[in-house]
């Protein structure tokens, strides 16, 4: 089987025709394949990096549009398409063929194209557009958005906005299952990729700012049955959590820790949803995964630490029980979401080789942690702006030891409801949010699409009733320069990390929060979107910007990149939208509006208005 799945004339023909094959040994296969782009953030480890070097640092220069095709729809656009080279297909005339197929998704009402990315017309094989309640729409938090399909066992998966996880056929387009995985009448709803590792499909939950109480679930892919769930708070049952051998810093975590650390009932609307990136290590068998921000954003009306909101998670894939957490944010105060993508490199650290998981978080901070035991090695600040907390505790002998150590000045909880804490450096949206980095292997770079904005942060007491918003606080947010007091207003910041030593390599200044996901190459070159709709190609060493091209849109989305026919492509979704743009999508124009960011972005409708467009790019033939 493993002969059949390199050879590119046979590939992914011959495991739909083999029912045998197991989605692990495809993924593991596919991901391997540099010409193909299987998975939401292009393998297992999050890398979103690319073995391609047809494009180099020294031609890109000369990249251009090869073809572009519209969405039909006019919100933001996050995520990226998949790529798998030689899929037996049937197209919309009912004839069956074998092409290299991209398929592509839509914000609500998620549609799902496959396209023809071999032929010179790019036709649409088949297109499925789920029929959705639009009531779900006024439930989503930060814009329409949807970050992704997965492959896997030949089908395609798509987790719809109402939160139904849906199984289509590959070849045809046709519903194979679907399972509903929460109720939008509660707040409950979907936009993260699902991500689907070995035999099991796995999804998470949105609706942190209506109480919803996180959880991710593993579905199995061959027909939906529920395998298992772990919540982010609660009792042991539905954590997951192993009392004595789940550890926390290495130390073993007390009974019932989703409970205790919560005031009365409140963990069952404690927030801690889950709708980032997941990792898998094949070789520990374990998961990775941030649980998001804890029910209300007041700080005041929830004491205790909260777990295990603002946590980053590693659990059997088998089982779903938790090996080891870290909550990052104790008690937040500032909306710093854990969810951001946990990506599994392995470096050399102190001369030997770690199995290291990275984290850039909401809150500022970059973490390096073994990924086998959770220790947590390296935690410093991204962004220079970072001022909430004045470090995280390192010192294995204190008793903050894993704490960040909170200023007053900027601790919501410390001033007091209905008090404005001002110049609170990250905003809500964090030094960066769901928007993926890449890992460089050449230079052991990590490439970061940031935020450089600050806020002011004003707590109200809320009452929780299900299905209505459930925040509590009132935001403005502003570029970081003016805290800083050095002039500038640009509000992002493209940089280069090294997350060995937890420093700033190279930082290159971008008008607007980058808000794209990153892809790192062979080639030596990294692509990134901007805001304002620039498709950017940097030097992955230097930073030098080597390329830019404007697409009709502002860039939410995700680059990717695959081969067909022999030729390097790069393909990019923009669509302005998500919480950044999300003045732009609603039609929003108060400042505090769109949870505080609309203000801060305003002068965005200069530079790009809605759109829904993939564009891809090539060198000239």
């Amino acid at each position: 089987m493993h002969k059949l799945l390199l050879s590119t004339s046979v590939g992914i023909l011959a495991l739909f025709a083999a029912g045998a094959a197991s989605a692990d040994d495809e993924l593991l296969t596919l991901q391997k394949d540099a010409r193909q782009w299987a998975l939401p953030t292009g393998d297992y480890a999050n890398l979103r990096h690319s073995g391609l070097k047809q494009i180099t640092a020294e031609n890109v220069g000369k990249l251009a549009p090869a073809w572009q095709f519209s969405t039909g729809v006019l919100r933001g656009h996050e995520g990226a398409p998949l790529v798998l080279n030689n899929v037996s297909v049937t197209d919309s005339s009912g004839k069956t063929l074998t092409t290299d197929v991209m398929y592509l998704h839509t914000p609500f009402p998620n549609i799902v194209y496959a396209l023809d990315a071999k032929d010179p017309a790019h036709q649409i094989l088949w297109k499925y557009e789920p029929k959705q309640d639009p009531s779900v729409v006024p439930v989503m938090c930060c814009d329409t958005v949807n970050r992704g399909l997965a492959y896997g066992d030949g089908k395609i998966f798509l987790a719809q906005a109402d939160t139904t996880l849906i199984a289509l056929d590959a070849k045809t387009g046709k519903l194979v299952w679907s399972v509903k995985n929460g109720d939008p009448a509660k707040g409950q709803t979907s936009t993260a990729a699902p991500h689907v590792f070995k035999d099991k499909v796995l999804v998470g939950i949105a609706g942190g700012e209506f109480g919803v109480r996180g959880h991710i679930t593993a579905y199995s892919v061959k027909d939906g049955k529920l395998v298992w769930r772990g919540y982010s708070m609660g009792p042991d049952a539905d954590t997951l959590i192993e009392p004595g051998k789940t550890t926390h810093l290495g130390k073993p975590v007390e009974k019932d820790s989703g409970i205790t650390t919560w005031e009365g009932d409140q963990w069952q609307t404690g927030g801690g949803t889950t709708w980032g990136w997941y990792s898998y290590d094949p070789e520990l068998n374990q998961i990775f995964y941030g649980s998001g921000n804890p029910s209300t954003w007041n700080p005041n009306q929830r004491p205790g630490d909260n777990r295990w909101s603002m946590t980053l998670w590693s659990r059997d894939l088998d089982t779903g029980k938790a090996k080891w957490v870290y909550q990052m944010t104790p008690h937040d105060e500032w909306d710093y979401d854990g969810i951001n993508e946990v990506i599994l490199a392995d470096q050399d650290i102190g001369g030997k080789k770690v199995k290291t998981a990275v984290h850039f978080d909401r809150n500022g901070f970059a973490y390096t942690l073994d990924r086998t035991n959770g220790e947590l090695l390296v935690a410093e600040k991204y962004d220079p702006a970072v001022n909430w907390a004045t470090k995280v505790d390192l010192d294995k002998s204190s008793k903050t030891y894993g704490r960040p150590l909170v200023v007053d000045k900027y601790s919501t909880q410390h001033n007091g409801e209905d008090t404005n804490t001002q110049n609170v450096c990250p905003a809500a949206l964090g030094s960066k949010d769901e928007q993926p980095a890449t890992f460089d292997p050449a230079t052991q770079l990590f490439l970061v699409p940031t935020n450089h904005v600050c806020m002011d942060y004003e707590p109200f007491r809320v009452s929780y009733t299900a299905g209505q918003p459930y925040v509590g606080a009132t935001l403005e947010m502003f570029p970081a320069g003016k805290v800083l007091g050095d002039g500038t207003n640009h509000t992002g910041n493209f940089i280069a990390w090294d997350a060995k030593t937890g420093k700033i390599v190279w930082s290159n200044k971008e008008q607007f929060s980058a808000w794209s996901g990153a892809v790192s190459t062979d080639g030596g070159v990294t692509f990134y979107g901007t805001l304002e709709g620039y498709l950017k190609a940097v030097d992955s060493k230097t930073g030098k910007e080597l390329y830019k091209y404007k697409t009709p849109s502002g860039i939410i989305g995700n680059v990717m990149t695959y081969e067909s026919a022999g030729k390097q492509y790069v393909a990019v979704l923009s669509g302005v939208g998500g919480w950044a743009g999300i003045g732009l999508a609603a039609g929003l124009s108060k400042s505090n509006e769109g949870l505080g960011a609309v203000g801060n972005y305003a002068s965005l409708a200069n530079y790009t208005a809605l759109g829904g467009v993939l564009t891809v790019f090539a060198l000239p033939n």
